[in-house]
């Protein structure tokens, strides 16, 4: 399934990485999660770019970049450590939704230009996730059956009538999923959970000693928001909630979210 490009490709260790960039500013990098593209930041864009650079990368694997290869979060830091090198962004606000935080704190660990990390929707570990039964056998075959119709025409045309949709494209989501490599099912699912189980996220803010903001939604389906709120504070984490909202609150309250964004930007500088 072709997908149209809204950004630049930028050559990084051989990879075409799709990056787009919005706006002028202190620099913010968002990072999306599992089965996500830079679309997932579109109306998220909107409130920050007006004081604000923000890059969105597709990450390898997904979107516009693509790719089967060097897909678990540490290889994905790599990568966009190379983006912000090839843009000569410093003192970069990095903000990771779900899987995206992961690779977010990877990418902290290994690049000087990170000055600051946010982390959305995402649990330091498995440890009290509430995945569907059978996840890991089950979501391989419902990404081969997304890729086998979603160029589909009547897929587009039922999609009318879905009830709430995030996204300009109604689709957006399915496409996607699409083109998501299949391999990255075991990344998140088998791989992460391995990696977290002995350095979870919680541990890395700790270790790292940057500022660290945490958003998550109070009815997040994936992890307990009170757990989770709990266990980053513990490490010293600002963590805010946006009520009302799941494991994405940027797509349902982008201008809240927007607003937190500014705020921790301003008391980092106040803290600088």
């Amino acid at each position: 399934m072709q997908r149209a490009p809204i950004g630049d490709f930028l050559d990084v260790n051989g990879a075409a990485v799709h990056v787009r960039q919005d706006g002028a500013g202190p620099p913010v990098l968002l990072l999306h999660g599992y089965c996500g593209s830079v679309h997932w930041f579109d109306r998220l864009t909107l409130g920050l770019a007006s004081g604000h650079h923000v890059i969105r990368v597709d990450l390898l694997g997904h979107g516009c970049t693509g790719g089967s290869s060097g897909l678990d979060a540490v290889s994905q830091a790599r990568m966009v450590a190379g983006v912000l090198e090839t843009l000569d962004v410093e003192d970069v606000l990095v903000a990771g939704h779900s899987f995206g935080a992961d690779v977010a704190l990877a990418l902290a660990e290994i690049s000087p230009r990170v000055r600051a990390l946010v982390l959305i929707g995402q649990a330091p570990d498995y440890s009290y996730a509430s995945f569907p039964p059978g996840s890991r056998v089950l979501l391989p075959m419902a990404g081969a059956l997304v890729r086998s119709v979603a160029h589909r025409r009547w897929i587009r045309s039922a999609a009318r009538f879905r009830r709430v949709s995030w996204f300009e494209d109604p689709l957006q989501d399915l496409a996607d999923h699409a083109v998501t490599a299949p391999s990255m099912a075991r990344v998140v699912l088998v791989d992460r959970a391995r990696r977290l189980a002995s350095s979870p996220l919680d541990a890395q803010v700790a270790a790292l000693g940057l500022p660290c903001l945490v958003i998550l939604g109070r009815r997040d389906r994936f992890y307990d928001c009170d757990r989770t709120f709990a266990r980053y504070s513990a490490v010293g984490a600002r963590v805010e909630v946006v009520e009302g909202v799941g494991h994405s609150p940027f797509l349902e309250r982008p201008g809240e979210v927007a607003r937190l964004l500014r705020e921790f930007v301003v008391v980092r500088g106040k803290d600088d």
